[in-house]
């Protein structure tokens, strides 16, 4: 299954004005970077998979829809999938996506 490319559209244009943004297609999906590092994706499974302070990971799995990614049957900190009703409004949407580009312009840029 192909991403939401609406969903990439609406990503796109909240992130509009991020400095050193690029997208990517990874993950069977496209993600949007900021100096190199992973914000937000769109998900091949619907909605997205965002990238968050790991601090921060256990309270927004326990208090929101988002849950973590897994791979290889492991939880990923600081990793956090969000299913397209939880992106629906451009509000819930906007907060994940703020979410996201906060914590990767946080991080040192990737060359």
């Amino acid at each position: 299954m192909a991403y939401d490319e609406v969903l990439a559209d609406r990503i796109r244009e909240l992130l509009g004005g991020a400095a050193d943004l690029t997208e990517r297609k990874m993950f069977g999906g496209l993600a949007f970077l900021i100096r190199g590092n992973i914000a937000v994706a769109t998900s091949s499974q619907g909605g997205v998979l965002v990238r968050v302070d790991p601090a921060q990971s256990e309270a927004l799995v326990d208090t929101t829809s988002a849950r973590f990614m897994e791979m290889r049957g492991r939880r990923m900190q600081g990793w956090l999938r969000v299913d397209a009703n939880g992106v629906r409004t451009q509000r819930q949407l906007a907060k994940w996506v703020g979410l996201g580009a906060t914590y990767a312009s946080s991080l040192p840029p990737k060359r």
